[in-house]
């Protein structure tokens, strides 16, 4: 097998993988749709989850809105989401070991996110982890959002690193679209969806507790072969 010596990185998603938050995802827009006398469902939530909001809430409405109409309401359930999620924000298990024993071992580390800088500015306050994080995207950095592959690309252009040479870690269905249309390895993480709707990944894990540094390289390596 070759050698993954050298630069190397790991692209994680940020709800649902690196903090426990699909509970609060769910409630801002489960707000939103009251607020706006809109019907909503858990099937919708979770077959979206993963998205950009300015694809999800014309599928919630039903048509295409304007788009100060559409910022509008993309702001208020960020900013309900904000609300529930502030004092609630810890790491999963194992999440901050991973990150350390990652960064121990010379794999540079980025996010990337459908959610605005906002939701990730409270959270790094919060969380302290610009101690481990490299680079950060956020949706306001791509046109395209998942499962197009722009966020991790872009990722990888801000570690200065070829996509052969990242891993994705996802819990989405179109977060581990994205990540292999962007020519990356994928770990999916059963937080919020059912493991056989992740069977695209490569490896399927309960949660990060279960993820040693050697995934990673195993990874790295069957891809340059």
């Amino acid at each position: 097998m070759t050698s993954v010596d050298g630069n190397k990185g790991v692209i994680f998603d940020l709800d649902g993988v690196l903090i426990d938050s699909g509970w609060a995802h769910k409630q801002a827009w489960f707000d939103l749709a009251a607020k706006e006398g809109l019907e909503i469902s858990d099937e919708f939530f979770y077959d979206t989850f993963g998205m950009q909001n300015a694809r999800i809430i014309p599928m919630l409405v039903g048509r295409d809105l304007p788009l100060d109409e559409l910022e509008d309401l993309s702001e208020w359930k960020e900013q309900r989401y904000r609300e529930l999620v502030s004092d609630k924000l810890t790491l999963p298990p194992g999440g901050e070991g991973l990150l350390r024993q990652l960064k121990d071992n010379a794999f540079l580390l980025a996010i990337g996110s459908s959610a605005p800088k906002a939701n990730l500015d409270i959270i790094f306050q919060r969380l302290k982890l610009d101690n481990y994080i490299d680079a950060c995207v956020t949706k306001e950095e791509v046109t395209r959002g998942k499962p197009a592959p722009d966020t991790f690309l872009q990722a990888a252009i801000k570690l200065s690193l070829a996509p052969r040479c990242c891993v994705v870690v996802e819990d989405s269905v179109p977060g581990i679209q994205a990540g292999k249309a962007a020519g990356m390895s994928v770990v999916a993480l059963t937080t919020t969806r059912d493991r056989e709707d992740l069977l695209e990944a490569d490896i399927i894990v309960d949660g990060l507790s279960e993820l040693k540094v050697g995934d990673f390289v195993g990874l790295l390596t069957d891809g340059l072969d």
